[in-house]
């Protein structure tokens, strides 16, 4: 079991309007905290008000705007992200992007709450998905990689830093020798694969948000999960 030091009862959210939204809720239930982890499947305004965060899963960011906005959801959601910590997986990392490209005619709805620029489906079809491991410093035991399971998975296209949003941090990269000879080719400027380009970006947090471009509730490694309580929700309580 994962151990998360928890001085009060929390309360998670999982927006569960489509998508992956039981495989969080069976990784949030892995965890052992001192105190109790509840998990709320929101689907009102009034599950979302009795969460102290909220997880959006992975998915169909359109049908999830679209059916958010049918549950008269949209605006509730916009005002907890500027109040409570909130962390998008794939879908959900798009709809927590302050823009996105490569949409379907017509747009989208966005949530916004990070300063980034996100592409649908940046790495191919469904049929080219893929899974790496990843090396990330803040997990427990960080010597161990997670494997990032990417799935129509969107890619960070540019951060928007501001002083008047909380700085942006870059919790994990896919190596580019990870990346499949079927994939795109990350290039910067220069037509060169780096390190440092934004495309590389596969988890981020800004403040209390984080956003991950693969989903971690599809493996059983639930140190993501421990990840975000630990980081983003419990100072929060504090």
């Amino acid at each position: 079991m994962t151990h998360v030091q928890v001085s009060n009862n929390v309360t998670i959210g999982i927006l569960a309007l489509q998508g992956a939204f039981a495989e969080h809720q069976t990784a949030l239930q892995k965890l052992s905290c001192q105190k109790k982890i509840s998990v709320v499947l929101v689907r009102t305004a009034e599950d979302l008000s009795a969460c102290d965060a909220l997880i959006i899963p992975g998915g169909e960011s359109t049908t999830i705007a679209f059916l958010a906005k049918l549950s008269g959801l949209l605006e509730p959601l916009r005002t907890f992200l500027q109040q409570k910590p909130v962390w998008g997986t794939c879908a959900g990392a798009i709809l927590l992007a302050q823009a996105v490209e490569n949409t379907k005619r017509g747009g989208q709805e966005l949530l916004g709450g990070i300063s980034v620029t996100i592409a649908r489906n940046g790495w191919g079809s469904q049929v080219e998905s893929f899974e790496a491991p990843l090396s990330i410093d803040g997990l427990l035991d960080p010597s161990t990689p997670f494997m990032g399971v990417f799935i129509r998975a969107p890619v960070v296209l540019a951060l928007h830093p501001s002083t008047e949003n909380p700085p942006i941090e870059v919790i994990a990269r896919l190596p580019i020798n990870l990346v499949p000879k079927s994939q795109k080719l990350i290039l910067n400027d220069e037509g060169d694969s780096s390190p440092h380009d934004s495309q590389s970006i596969v988890a981020l947090r800004q403040g209390r948000h984080m956003l991950t471009t693969f989903h971690p509730e599809l493996t059983k490694d639930s140190r993501f999960h421990e990840y975000f309580v630990r980081t983003c929700v419990v100072p929060t309580l504090l």
